[in-house]
């Protein structure tokens, strides 16, 4: 009975974390895909997988549960067989596993719901799975853990010996290689951006642009209350400096704007929309801690010229560990040279208060949202595509 629990919760967590793992390629691989679990700012995998508590070493960690839920499989499901002499044992190895994987899966839940903010689905999931296996295994270990060490070496012996299990072990090994290698490295949650902007753009074949345009035609319009002072294109961009995806588009989309900004065909406004409450009413909980101040540090910047250069390094600092007010601070003084934090925030909090007023007007619900000359694009694209729209809206204004 115990095993077959064990076998049950196993496959559940590879199932989550195999899926966890395709969606976490996928927001690697492809900035237009939208994981059917981001129900809302507070309830999102993207948010998860893509903050710094997503990968370790630029392996994503829902690949470490893949392997981790595979591994308990094999020992339940070959070493724990009925007739196997290594039976006895099983639940032992398995039970010293799921107290690494328990200590690891604490760790990120207290990183996703005190840290992040953000509830997972998926994560969640192996979460309990993990834990459930721990409870379950550690029941049915009827030997002291202390004497697993000989226990271990004495199966190691045996598994040698026998062709079947030495292949599998080897099979296992080679795979979890296989995976890792494979998997696109995941620098700092921005792996999609530091890519793009080490090659040059793809190009956009006219089967897709046709398609774009034919998409980008029926997206509803509606009227954004900023002046668009005579540019043919007016871009606005509801940001959040703690939001990865906001990071995302900021580095990727500058290989593309410039160009457009400088010859002086599209006008480019940042608003703010930090996902903090004490800034913007209209969020009811703490998602990204600090996100006023970086704020505000940012609108600050501006008369001192800096802005840029703070903006940078905001992004470049995205955890972890994640920024603190403090730290916001004293970037805001050492890299912005903003010396009078304190006595101006009081006043650019109103300012972002009213940015995140209109966020709220027109109904933004998650960052960063962008509205191109009124109409919203309904998800994140690659840069490439997202030019193509800002050139489809100077073709409409001839």
């Amino acid at each position: 009975m115990q095993r077959t629990l064990i076998l049950v919760l196993a496959a559940i967590g590879l199932g989550a974390s195999t899926m966890s793992s395709y969606v976490h390629y996928k927001l690697l691989t492809d900035a237009s895909y939208t994981s059917a679990c981001d129900v809302s700012a507070t309830i999102s995998c993207t948010q998860a997988y893509l903050s710094p508590y997503g990968s370790l070493l630029g392996v994503p960690v829902a690949l470490g549960g893949v392997i981790f839920f595979a591994m308990v499989l094999v020992i339940a499901g070959v070493a724990g067989r009925p007739g196997s002499k290594t039976r006895e044992n099983a639940p032992g190895y398995i039970f010293a596993l799921s107290t690494l994987g328990l200590s690891f899966v604490l760790y990120l839940a207290w990183a996703s719901y005190f840290v992040l903010k953000t509830f997972c689905i998926l994560c969640a999931i192996t979460y309990v799975a993990v834990i459930a296996i721990f409870i379950i295994s550690g029941g049915a270990t009827t030997f002291p853990m202390k004497t697993l060490p000989d226990r271990a070496r004495r199966d190691v012996r045996t598994l040698v010996s026998s062709p079947l299990a030495l292949a599998i072990a080897l099979l296992f090994v080679a795979g979890s290689a296989a995976a890792v290698s494979v998997f696109p490295r995941d620098a700092a949650a921005g792996g999609v951006a530091a890519a793009a902007q080490a090659q040059p753009l793809p190009q956009v074949t006219d089967d897709e642009r046709a398609k774009i345009a034919q998409w980008w035609e029926v997206q509803p319009k509606v009227e954004v209350p900023v002046p668009a002072d005579g540019f043919k294109v007016l871009i606005v961009k509801f940001n959040d400096y703690q939001c990865p995806a906001c990071k995302l588009t900021f580095e990727q989309y500058k290989q593309i704007l410039p160009k457009y900004i400088a010859g002086g065909q599209v006008k480019y406004v940042v608003k703010q929309y930090p996902l903090e409450p004490e800034c913007n009413p209209g969020v009811p909980n703490v998602v990204h801690n600090a996100s006023c101040e970086a704020a505000a540090a940012v609108i600050m910047a501006r008369s001192k010229g800096t802005s840029d250069k703070l903006e940078d390094w905001i992004f470049a600092h995205l955890g972890p560990p994640l920024l603190t007010p403090d730290q916001v601070k004293d970037a805001a003084k050492t890299v912005g040279g903003i010396t009078d934090f304190d006595a101006q925030y009081l006043r650019v909090k109103e300012e972002l208060r009213t940015d995140a007023g209109l966020g709220q007007l027109l109904g933004v619900k998650s960052t960063p949202t962008f509205y191109i000359n009124g109409r919203m694009p309904t998800q994140i694209l690659p840069a490439q595509y997202f030019e193509v729209l800002i050139q489809l809206e100077l073709q409409r204004s001839k």
